[in-house]
């Protein structure tokens, strides 16, 4: 029989509900008799004990809030008896030791990737058309234009079919019939590939490299910088117009200093010397077209599974992200991490409460104090721009049972997993030490999976319990569910459910062995990614302002 509740940690005082519970309805739990006073619908939380107010509400094991007036025992828990309360932090205390999970099924498993020479090795093989400033947008969606079908990265237009359908209706007086048209079709490509060894060709577009304090220019260098030194990328193709303040040059710099002898391809054109557009356009047509074809001369070999980098993300979460779908991700990381490979965590918002913990896990104090520092100066800025942390919950967090932040970081954190922290990064600074990393980002979905893979990410797992459909131009970003009601509601965005868990199935252990061996097809090119299936290819950079 299923479980209907669950004590997360021995030291909580409050229990979550596994399925919809009815007000009157009597639960047990460790011998005592709980009547519920209100309805709880699934996800949600309720009082195992009286709590007064100001009393402090644990979960996690970690403090997530304080009560606001008195709640009963049996009661849910909710915004109106509830406030934001989190534990402070201070320096590293005490040593941390770690005995990682058992690898040893996985130690001379591999996975079919791109081999770069400066080491890394990726999961995709992509050029890229970069614009270096907001201005030059255009020029890339005409070359996205000419390129996508033509090279059979396109996918039939079932849309503009799906209206010319309606057209037809219409015109022949038949609207009656519109109503009962279905859309049917599967998304197909246009026509066979041209090149076999190349995923795609990908544009960056996005609203920067001018204007803005240049801070922001730097940091739009530093990301693209670790977009094109990336192990999925096999080249670029940069558009500048010549004048903004995001600069080749700075660009340039940013790519020595992530790897001085970097030597893949780069077709840098400036529109202020090329002349006309047609002249322009032209010459980057033509010269991405020639590298291309060096480029699907690249083929996958074996590569061993410390070559992996996976980013840890999590959007439209929900009350079941951190029992299910983020602690099995988390035990993905340590299987990774134990196998000499990178996890990247990030979301700085989101570990709002939980920083002592990962102060604890930093392998020395100038870790610890560079992450104490950034969460610090990130809190701050939030307070001075008139928000906060405790703001970071999103309506459909709540309404899902995430009622406060400190409730939302602690079960986000859980895709960290156990590892110590090898290194804290600030945004647009690139990973370079096996184990976990710690990456300064806002919470927002795309932002964050957006600076993970400029961080050398080679494959995303984004845990979802609403369903989102982010993806990412240049690494695979697989949707982890946390519940299998969404995995069933939405199959084209989710590629794994950790249901599961939940149901009582399978463990955490299991659930993260599964999807480390769904992550090596992926890695492999053998198990498609419903984002790439989709075109789902999102990239917003961070403008340094406050973004929770």
């Amino acid at each position: 029989m299923a479980k209907k509740i669950l004590k997360i940690h021995p030291k909580d005082n409050v229990l979550v509900a596994l399925t919809d519970l009815n007000a009157g309805e009597t639960v047990e739990f460790e011998g005592n008799s709980i009547t519920l006073k209100d309805n709880v619908p699934a996800k949600h939380k309720f009082t195992e004990s009286d709590l007064a107010p100001e009393q402090p509400i644990l979960m996690y094991g970690s403090l997530v809030g304080k009560a606001v007036s008195p709640i009963p025992t049996g009661c849910i828990l909710t915004t109106q008896n509830v406030k934001h309360q989190a534990n402070s932090f201070s320096g590293k205390t005490g040593t941390f030791n770690w005995t990682g999970p058992d690898v040893s099924k996985w130690k001379d498993r591999t996975f079919m990737g791109y081999h770069r020479e400066d080491g890394q090795v990726g999961t995709a093989n992509n050029w890229l058309v970069i614009p270096m400033v907001f201005c030059e947008n255009r020029n890339v969606n005409t070359i996205r234009q000419a390129f996508i079908d033509e090279l059979g990265f396109g996918h039939q237009d079932i849309y503009k079919s799906y209206v010319s359908q309606m057209v037809e209706l219409f015109q022949a007086g038949k609207t009656d019939e519109i109503e009962k048209l279905s859309l049917q079709s599967q998304l197909e490509s246009s026509r066979k590939r041209i090149f076999n060894n190349i995923d795609g060709i990908k544009f960056l577009t996005h609203e920067g490299g001018c204007g803005g304090i240049r801070q922001d220019s730097e940091a739009l260098c530093a990301l693209l910088a670790g977009y094109i030194h990336h192990p999925n990328v096999a080249g670029a193709t940069i558009l500048s117009l010549g004048c903004q303040n995001a600069q080749v040059s700075i660009l340039e710099e940013k790519l020595r200093k992530l790897n001085p002898g970097f030597s893949k391809p780069l077709i840098v054109l400036e529109q202020q010397k090329e002349g006309t557009e047609q002249e322009l356009l032209s010459q980057a047509i033509r010269k991405t077209f020639l590298a291309m074809v060096e480029a699907d001369k690249q083929e996958r070999k074996p590569a061993p599974l410390s070559k992996l980098t996976i980013g840890l993300e999590c959007g439209g979460s929900d009350g079941f992200s951190g029992i299910s779908a983020n602690p099995s991700v988390g035990h993905v990381s340590d299987l990774i991490v134990a196998l000499g490979g990178k996890s990247i965590l990030s979301e700085f918002p989101e570990l709002c409460g939980v920083e002592q913990e990962l102060i604890n896990r930093c392998v020395d104090d100038k870790a610890a104090e560079r992450f104490a520092g950034l969460m610090r100066a990130y809190s701050n800025a939030a307070e001075a721009a008139g928000s906060g942390f405790d703001m970071n919950p999103s309506p459909g967090n709540i309404k899902d049972g995430l009622i406060t932040d400190a409730i939302k970081s602690a079960g986000a954190a859980k895709k960290g997993g156990t590892s110590p922290v090898v290194d804290v990064l600030d945004y647009g600074e690139y990973t370079t030490k096996p184990g976990l990393n710690l990456l300064c980002t806002p919470g927002n979905d795309v932002e964050s999976t957006t600076a993970m893979v400029g961080s050398g990410a080679n494959v995303v797992l984004f845990t979802t319990g609403l369903g989102t459909p982010t993806g990412n131009p240049v690494a695979p970003v697989l949707k982890v569910s946390s519940n299998t009601k969404l995995a069933q509601r939405m199959p084209d965005i989710i590629d794994i459910d950790t249901g599961a868990v939940i149901a009582g199935e399978k463990t955490i252990e299991q659930m993260g062995e599964l999807m480390l061996e769904h992550i090596i097809g992926v890695a492999s090119g053998e198990i498609p990614c419903k984002a790439n299936q989709l075109g789902q290819e999102d990239f917003i950079p961070w403008k340094r302002g406050v973004s929770l």
